[in-house]
């Protein structure tokens, strides 16, 4: 019934969004989702959905399944170049693994019953969720650039002097290094959703096996991450320090709608902060960094993982900082909300899986405080904030950590403690019988 639920409310949402998106002369999620049925899919994540629903799989069906998907999609490429079909960008491989997810639904409903049919309709529900989230959130920026006119860079901006302005650096730090920096960066952050799916797939590998999903995994952190974010860039509309205060992403489009030009060359002054207009195609969706709480669900989903996925989950949260400060996407406070934000989430989850735990529940309490609080003084105390980096700095650092102390210090204490094992206590020799005379 949960995921009856769950699936009426999803459906639900997707119209809703439909609507909306048709309202402002673009398609919504559901017709892009059709439409990649056939014609070139748009980039996005359909072999990635196809990897997590393959946990459900044997490994002989995992194969199968693989190659029935880039067997669909070589069979369609000659047809798309034949009709002139748009191939660049990513806009090639996508629709055989689409099919075949559909197929697998067919297949569990015609030809499984019982667990067998719920387990398999369960993992091709979880990678055609993963396909709609993409498509969802781009629907989602869309209309945030349709619905805020008026965005909050110049407050956010201001609150960022307590940080000393770091995206101004790291733009630097990345101009002088490109283009390697560049290239290694964009990599990184353009393939968050890929590196999702490698931990996911770890940590779902043995469901075939067991017949059931883990009662938490990453999958679940990232889907709410995305669910609970993008409604507080309708709050708190800011569209980014390159766009705002810089070129643009493309080098020369955002120059017309900035503010001034100074990013990332000259330090911004400090003026007081206005509601500034902006252009109705740039997404407002930098408060909180989504790329920021999704790499820190990355990072603490690999700590029990092994070494490869340690060092490689560490690289991609350090990289991903560096890539939404050093291209202009996100304001140093945006990273410190992202931080906050995504423990907060990780840390309800978690919570529920032990049954509403109360130490959960007061560190959910308390970082939903302290993100709360964030929001409020980056909106009502940026002069102060500005003018006074010397304490507002450090109490900004000093309110992140604590979530993070509070995050590590409660998960400990859920962590079975493990005794440490009783040695035999010696046993006296038995004294020697005596000699008969």
């Amino acid at each position: 019934m949960l995921w009856i639920a769950a699936g009426v409310v999803a459906c639900g949402f997707l119209i809703a969004l439909e609507i909306a998106a048709r309202r402002y002369g673009e398609p919504g999620p559901v017709t892009n989702q059709v439409q990649a049925l056939a014609l070139a899919p748009k980039p996005g994540p359909l072999y990635g959905g196809l990897v997590l629903m393959m946990v459900v799989l044997t490994w002989r069906q995992r194969f199968l399944a693989a190659g029935a998907a880039i067997g669909v999609d070589a069979l369609l490429l000659p047809v798309r170049w034949a009709v002139d079909a748009d191939l660049s960008g990513g806009h090639v491989f996508g629709t055989g693994a689409l099919w075949v997810m559909l197929g697998f639904a067919v297949f569990a409903v015609t030809r499984r019953t019982g667990s067998e049919r719920v387990l398999l309709l369960k993992g091709v529900g979880l990678g055609l969720l993963l396909v709609a989230a993409r498509k969802t959130g781009d629907t989602w920026l869309l209309i945030t650039s349709k619905a805020r006119p008026t965005v909050l860079d110049q407050y956010v901006a201001m609150a960022d002097h307590a940080l000393g302005n770091p995206s101004w650096l790291a733009g630097r730090l990345v101009e002088a290094t490109d283009p390697v920096s560049s290239h290694v960066l964009q990599l990184v952050y353009g393939q968050l959703a890929v590196a999702a799916v490698v931990v996911a797939f770890y940590q779902l590998r043995n469901v075939a096996a067991e017949g059931r999903f883990p009662s938490h995994h990453l999958v679940r952190t990232f889907l709410v991450i995305g669910l609970l974010g993008p409604g507080i860039y309708m709050l708190f509309p800011v569209v980014g320090p390159v766009f705002a205060y810089g070129p643009g992403a493309s080098g020369t489009g955002g120059v017309e709608w900035a503010a001034v030009n100074l990013w990332p060359h000259t330090p911004l002054p400090i003026t007081s902060p206005v509601p500034m207009t902006y252009d109705g195609i740039t997404p407002r969706n930098c408060m909180p960094s989504l790329h920021t709480a999704w790499a820190v669900a990355i990072f603490i989903h690999t700590r029990r993982a092994p070494r490869i996925l340690r060092y490689a989950g560490t690289f991609w949260l350090i990289a991903t900082l560096a890539a939404t400060l050093g291209f202009g996407y996100h304001y140093g406070v945006d990273l410190v909300a992202g931080v906050v934000f995504a423990l907060t989430i990780e840390a309800a989850l978690r919570s529920l899986e032990r049954g509403r735990d109360r130490r959960g529940i007061q560190l959910v309490v308390y970082g939903t405080t302290i993100f709360t609080a964030l929001l409020v003084a980056y909106r009502y105390l940026p002069m102060e904030m500005a003018g006074h980096p010397e304490a507002s700095g450090p109490l900004l650092i000093l309110a992140m950590t604590s979530v993070l102390y509070g995050y590590v210090r409660t998960t400990r204490q859920w962590e079975p403690a493990v005794a440490p094992t009783r040695q035999p206590e010696p046993q006296p020799e038995p004294a020697p019988e005596p000699e008969p005379a």
